[in-house]
């Protein structure tokens, strides 16, 4: 007898779906993934199976696409079904044929659900494959979040058989009699996965013949200090995260009254796209110099003298724009810049995002762009000639906020403007000056 009532319980208690639901399952031709097709369908729940063909094992990966299609031509539902160049996408991304899989499969799901309005996909994990993937995650390093094993649901992603164990599922494939292909790959131990199915786990249940009941309620109290965990820190968010226009703030004090401070600034920076060892490099330098600058994929992260400055990378295509005579407004990066003639000689004052300029001193095209290694110009009201650089530090302006203000220079490459700060002596408007023009900066909201 199928499992029915454990398969509904669980589901009901994890909240996976309902029967009002779609669902679009994973079926390579396996006994867990033909079990729970066959649960699926004893259940009368609304299902489509979906099977990827990978090329990998010629005649072989044929037989489990065609057993797939029958599976589902007999249990009546409709079935999708695709193949791959798994090999060469492996080699185009220079990763491991196992991770090219992965990434396929998941992928051409996802498309799947979405072009044809199923509410969930369902994966035939059970509790071994969760066991696995912790062992794994040990072996190659990890935080809490690797502890916790495989999820029942994530996201659009369910896995309805993680209350039963390989072993179960074999019994009771075998006493309903029900088909399945076996994968032969699933025999070798070139992969990591399978060395750790094949040649660990069967030494460690000779110490624990319940290893999968142990790491089971292992997994739930890991969830549950994760949970923990994330409670936390997202109260640590409300109150050291302090918003500054598109920055963000933290003080240096406050990060070093965190305990334990490592795994709470982990998980403060963590989405930010900063690592284990971008945490550590962090935490070592909160008592060295300012300056220095540490660098996820998507954010900038500034040791300030006082405070942490967190900035969101600007990835513009275009480092610069030229601004030509007849031009009224141009934008760049996150700023428009209007331009405005006028034959009288007028001043602006009190406003540090506009300046006038005598127009007989351009030389176009100008550019607008962003600060460079090198730039100085003559501060208004100053004497002398000061780098930018200088110019920044006596400012105080941090150097995340550097790279953002947009520099006005000439066709002469002199520097005009310091967008928003202060412009040039040699630009002013004099009793000399006949005409100007009026450049003025808005800060666009994107």
């Amino acid at each position: 007898m199928l499992p029915s009532q454990h398969f509904l319980n669980f589901i009901e208690q994890n909240q996976l779906f309902t029967k009002q639901d779609t669902i679009l399952v994973a079926v390579s031709g396996g006994r867990d993934s033909v079990l729970l097709a066959y649960l699926l369908k004893e259940n009368d729940f609304n299902f489509g199976i979906a099977h990827c063909n990978f090329k990998l094992r010629g005649n072989e990966s044929d037989q489990e696409q065609h057993f797939v299609s029958d599976l589902a031509l007999k249990l009546g539902v409709r079935f999708y079904t695709t193949e791959f160049n798994t090999a060469e996408h492996a080699s185009q991304k220079g990763i491991s044929i196992q991770m090219a899989a992965r990434e396929l499969r998941y992928q051409w799901f996802e498309h799947t659900r979405h072009e044809l309005a199923y509410t969930y996909i369902a994966i035939a994990h059970h509790q071994n494959d969760s066991v696995e993937t912790i062992l794994l995650n040990l072996i190659r390093g990890t935080g809490i979040a690797g502890m916790h094993g495989i999820l029942p649901k994530n996201g659009l992603i369910v896995r309805p058989l993680l209350f039963l164990t390989r072993d179960e599922i074999d019994i009771i494939v075998n006493e309903e009699g029900l088909p399945f292909v076996d994968d032969s790959s699933n025999a070798s131990t070139k992969y990591a996965r399978n060395k750790i199915r094949l040649d660990v786990i069967p030494h460690l249940k000779e110490l624990n013949p319940r290893l999968e009941e142990t790491f089971n309620k292992n997994m739930e109290r890991f969830r549950e200090l994760e949970t923990l965990l994330e409670h936390q820190v997202k109260t640590l968010q409300q109150t050291l995260l302090i918003h500054h226009g598109d920055d963000i703030h933290i003080a240096i004090d406050h990060v070093k009254l965190l305990h334990p401070k490592k795994i709470l600034l982990f998980g403060l920076l963590n989405k930010y796209g900063f690592n284990a060892t971008s945490i550590d490099d962090i935490i070592y330098s909160l008592d060295k110099h300012p300056g220095r600058v540490f660098n996820s994929p998507g954010f900038m992260l500034l040791l300030d003298r006082d405070k942490l400055i967190l900035t969101k990378k600007i990835h513009s295509n275009n480092d610069s724009v030229l601004i030509y005579q007849d031009d009224l407004t141009v934008n760049y990066a996150d700023f428009k810049l209007t331009l405005l003639h006028d034959d009288i000689p007028l001043v602006v004052r009190d406003n540090p995002m506009a300046l006038s300029v005598d127009i007989e001193k351009l030389v176009y095209p100008l550019t607008l762009r962003s600060w460079q290694m090198g730039d100085y110009f003559y501060p208004l009201g100053m004497k002398g000639r000061k780098k930018l650089s200088d110019f920044f530090v006596n400012e105080k302006i941090p150097l995340n906020q550097k790279t953002k203000i947009p520099i006005l220079v000439n066709g002469n490459a002199d520097v005009i403007w310091v967008g928003g700060y202060r412009s040039d002596d040699r630009y002013k408007v004099s009793a000399y000056t006949k005409k100007v023009i009026i450049f003025e900066l808005y800060k666009l909201n994107l």
